[in-house]
């Protein structure tokens, strides 16, 4: 699935994205981390995976 990125704290390595429906979505450290990102700014397409409400996926979208 698709979204954007909003809000990155680098310390905590958590944020949120939006959904293309603009419904806000959290994600933790676990998820950023497991993108292999180093780092995310808001307006960033992103690829996420979820198991249910949490998002445990956060990469950056290809085309």
């Amino acid at each position: 699935m698709q979204a954007t990125a909003y809000t990155y704290d680098p310390e905590t390595r958590s944020g949120q994205v939006l959904l293309d429906d603009g419904t806000p979505v959290p994600f933790d450290a676990p998820a950023f981390d497991a993108g292999g990102l180093r780092l995310l700014r808001p307006g960033q397409r992103v690829r996420i995976e979820q198991d249910g409400d949490k998002i445990t996926l956060v990469t950056l979208q290809t085309f």
